[in-house]
């Protein structure tokens, strides 16, 4: 079994974030991490190699530094690793980073494609579904958890206060929630190797079946109009009843006042 796990270099948004002029995030400004969705993504296709031998291959679109969390994912055990890396891919939407991704997957074999539901710097849930209609495959989005039976695989799709189990062929992709699992930690052996591992980078000239017309900033249907790091609210009203009833009528109107009841 083939599984390529597509994971996100995001911002560490403890440590604040920083934009460009036209909008987009100023990604080589910031402190980064493995996007934690993603992470839980990893975590299943290394419990399948654990399970069946499964060959586990980690795929990012992003700066040269988004090496570093290939590197984190080869150190907790996963075998191979792919960067597409280029000035033309830079600001790109869902639509042209799903776009690349699948260009860059065209190159690989894989039984199950794994990605994060969102990543927590655009939050839209869309590049995996994206993905999966560039290539033609089935997609069971928000797993919460991922069985192999044969050449198919089974899997319990969060929904609301339950959930949906769902079939799907192989050659699939699956989105997964954080929930999903606890993801191991690398081990010392593992970062001893992923250091000097080798990590193959592709580029525009290596995407198939892709146009120039959908890729990066310019290839981009979406187009931020503003950005900013923090919502500034104001002061609020403060108040001071003189009982609790009267606090209560106080709450009461003005729940009524914003037709919340």
């Amino acid at each position: 079994m083939k599984v390529v796990v597509c994971i996100k270099q995001v911002p560490d948004t403890k440590g604040g974030v920083s934009f460009n002029p036209d909008g987009t995030l100023n990604r080589a400004a910031m402190l980064a991490i493995m996007n934690p969705d993603d992470k839980a993504g990893l975590e299943a296709a290394l419990r399948l190699k654990d399970q069946y031998g499964a060959e586990v291959t980690v795929l990012t679109m992003g700066l040269p530094k988004a090496a570093d969390v290939l590197r984190e994912a080869l150190a907790m055990g996963a075998d191979k690793a792919v960067l597409v890396t280029d000035r033309v891919l830079g600001g790109a939407d869902t639509w042209a980073t799903s776009t690349t991704i699948a260009g860059a997957l065209r190159n690989l074999e894989y039984d199950l494609v794994i990605t994060g539901r969102q990543a927590i710097d655009g939050d839209t849930a869309q590049v995996g579904p994206q993905i999966a209609e560039h290539l033609g495959l089935p997609v069971i989005s928000y797993a919460q958890d991922i069985k192999v039976e044969g050449n198919k695989v089974v899997v319990e799709r969060l929904y609301d206060d339950r959930y949906h189990v769902l079939e799907a062929q192989m050659p699939c992709l699956i989105t997964a929630l954080a929930e999903l699992n606890a993801p191991r930690y690398m081990t010392p052996g593992g970062i001893f190797d992923a250091v000097s591992a080798e990590i193959t980078t592709w580029g525009r000239a290596d995407l198939k079946d892709v146009e120039d017309g959908n890729l990066g900033l310019n290839g981009s249907p979406t187009k931020i109009a503003k950005a900013s790091d923090k919502v500034r609210k104001g002061a609020g009203e403060k108040v001071t009843p003189d009982s609790p009833d009267e606090a209560v009528s106080y709450i009461i109107g003005k729940l009524d006042e914003k037709h919340v009841i």
